[in-house]
């Protein structure tokens, strides 16, 4: 069966997503994201004119757009399969911004914990709320705003929350021992809870929950905690271990809600396996070096350095022909973002195993 799936899988890397899979046929697809720097795209510099600075976009957008990789995220080629528009930033205020299908609230450096600290995920449900309430009010003004999402547009949404990384990063690096980083856990899924359930309440039922990747497989941690405890790999278990129970706690979480919400549709990603198997599986992907940033300072192994990061003065980059996993030594390249989003609309991943398109075609 796992060889049927494998195959399955490359064969899908043959064809552009948006051949690949069916099209919304009964309403336009409206998405709404919830996140950290993983699906950001382009909130820290519209919300806080914060540079993110070329080369980062180089790839596919041939400028920066604010995205922390060489070219389109994860969000973006899920999008793309669908073919509808990629998000725009809720904080981005220009004239051209279009939010017809939806909008990001996902916002670089994003935790759930402190709960009022922005961006925070309870932070970006007050804006979500605050868009919702305002969009409506305009559509019900006959001032002209009918190209708005209305009421049905936001009841047969997909909501997509992928946060916690960063939780479980901050609390690493202010030297919390392994143990006190379990104890609060409970209290970032606690959050992730309250924000499913507070989206239900504005009417959101349908959702779309990844969990988080391998940590200790990131060039940045490598780099930044030397450490005897490492796994065939190359990655730092402990680290690792941590995702690994973040997850779990994610993943009976939305056995939880599919209980409690019997009329939503909760699906559970496992995003951890999908990027675990690049750093594995790398040469059989076609990446070498797979714990080795294409962007950052310091050569080999991980070429990160805390103080000359990707973009900043001293920094050095990879050719674009070449193929590697990190971008930055946190988060990933187009590349390794494209087959991120084969697995992931591959349905293999997912709990239940629905298609990616199935809140605008049921």
């Amino acid at each position: 069966m796992a060889a049927i799936v494998g195959l399955f899988t490359f064969l899908l890397l043959l064809l552009p997503l948006s051949l690949v899979f069916s099209q919304c046929t009964r309403r336009p697809p409206v998405i709404f994201n919830f996140g950290d720097s993983n699906s950001d795209t382009g909130g820290l510099v519209a919300g806080l004119g914060f540079p993110v600075l070329s080369p980062n976009g180089r790839t596919f957008f041939r400028r920066s757009t604010g995205r922390l990789s060489d070219g389109r995220l994860l969000i973006d080629f899920l999008c793309e399969s669908l073919n509808t528009n990629l998000l725009n930033p809720y904080m981005d205020s220009l004239a051209r911004s279009n939010f017809k299908n939806g909008a990001n609230f996902a916002i670089v450096g994003s935790s759930t914990l402190p709960k009022y600290v922005p961006f925070s995920l309870n932070i970006q449900v007050m804006q979500f709320v605050h868009f919702k309430t305002r969009t409506l009010e305009l559509l019900n003004s006959n001032a002209g705003y009918e190209n708005l999402i209305d009421d049905d547009g936001f009841r047969n949404a997909l909501y997509m929350i992928d946060i916690g990384q960063n939780d479980i990063a901050d609390s690493l690096s202010k030297n919390l021992s392994y143990f006190q980083v379990v104890k609060q856990i409970p209290s970032v899924i606690s959050e992730i809870q309250n924000a499913v359930k507070g989206l239900y309440g504005q009417g959101g039922r349908k959702f779309w929950i990844h969990n988080t990747g391998p940590l200790g497989c990131l060039p940045q941690k490598l780099s930044s905690f030397h450490t005897k405890d490492l796994d065939r790999y190359g990655c730092i278990s402990s680290y690792n271990n941590l995702a690994t129970l973040f997850n779990k706690a994610l993943s009976h979480l939305c056995q939880e809600l599919r209980y409690e919400l019997k009329d939503a549709s909760i699906v559970y990603v496992d995003i951890y396996t999908i990027k675990y198997d690049l750093i594995a599986n790398s040469s059989v992907h076609g990446f070498f070096d797979p714990l080795m940033a294409c962007c950052g300072a310091g050569g080999r192994p991980y070429n990160y350095d805390i103080r000359v990061t990707c973009g900043q003065p001293g920094y050095q980059v990879c050719n674009e022909n070449s193929k590697f996993i990190s971008w930055d030594g946190i988060h990933y390249t187009e590349e390794a973002n494209k087959i991120v989003a084969s697995k992931v609309l591959s349905r293999a991943y997912s709990t239940p195993s629905l298609p990616f398109d199935f809140f605008c075609n049921n």
